[in-house]
């Protein structure tokens, strides 16, 4: 599934085509992805200028000039095409500008949504409410972590995971941030020391911040808008790497948490 990083990486590709666009045509060839398109979403996006784009955890946002966004989700295998050479039977909406540049979103398992969500309500749409801070924003903070896993007994790993503790991170990025931070993945949240928080927050950043850097990692059928290729996964120090010796002589171990695989050092993650 892509992450916050694929997602970020995503809405800067489409940014470079459509900010500041016309939409002059939206087609729909099916009803639904995981749930059914707006009933009135090429009406309410054709003839609208696009005034930005974002992202809200894994969400991309598209903003318009009719104070309204549309919000897609890439589900397991949701991707965007820039000026396809042809539209496939998993290019499910397709958007075309003013200056003839064409955007396709393909989705070959359908697991990816899209919304349009009036922009007064945009704070407060069920999806976006209960979320916690951006990794990447003010908000997260020591001391947040601190409050949010105060006297918790679940896993750390578990608990970095819970999209209301912090919006957008994903398992491939909690395995290698709690990694660069030395937290060993199944310590009780409540024990963790406001030190080893000290250490995570800004690990967290930087795994983040360098795998937007390299376009995320390639997993199953993710690449960035262009067509290219994400290249973090390279970088990986323990995700996906089970057996193999860690940079500190140990051996890197794999066990499940809450149905997801779990990839750790021992040795130096405490």
């Amino acid at each position: 599934m892509p992450e916050l990083p694929e997602v970020e990486t995503t809405v800067r590709g489409l940014a470079t085509v459509l900010d500041g666009q016309v939409i002059t045509r939206v087609a729909l060839n099916r009803a639904d992805l995981r749930r059914p398109f707006p009933v009135d979403l090429a009406q309410g996006l054709t003839g609208a200028r696009v005034t930005g784009l974002s992202r809200r955890a894994k969400y991309g946002l598209i903003h318009t000039d009719r104070e309204r966004t549309m919000v897609f989700h890439l589900g397991m295998s949701g991707r965007w095409r820039i000026d396809p050479e042809d539209i496939g039977k998993h290019d499910h909406l397709v958007l075309e500008t003013a200056e003839g540049r064409v955007l396709s979103l393909n989705d070959a398992r359908r697991f990816g949504s899209v919304d349009l969500v009036d922009d007064a309500a945009l704070d407060k749409w069920p999806q976006f409410a209960a979320l916690g801070p951006e990794p990447l924003g003010p908000g997260l903070t020591a001391g947040h972590l601190a409050a949010a896993f105060k006297d918790r007994i679940a896993a750390v790993k578990l608990l970095l995971l819970d999209q209301r503790i912090v919006a957008g991170l994903g398992n491939i990025y909690v395995c290698e941030a709690l990694f660069r931070a030395g937290i060993h993945p199944e310590r009780e949240g409540g024990k963790v020391s406001r030190k080893a928080l000290g250490l995570l927050v800004p690990a967290i950043r930087e795994v983040l911040e360098e795998s937007i850097a390299a376009g995320g990692s390639t997993l199953r059928d993710y690449a960035r808008p262009d067509g290219e290729l994400g290249y973090f996964a390279k970088d990986w120090r323990v995700y996906g790497r089970e057996g193999e010796p860690c940079a500190c002589g140990g051996t890197v171990q794999r066990i499940v948490q809450g149905g997801r695989s779990t990839f750790f050092c021992p040795k130096c993650q405490k």
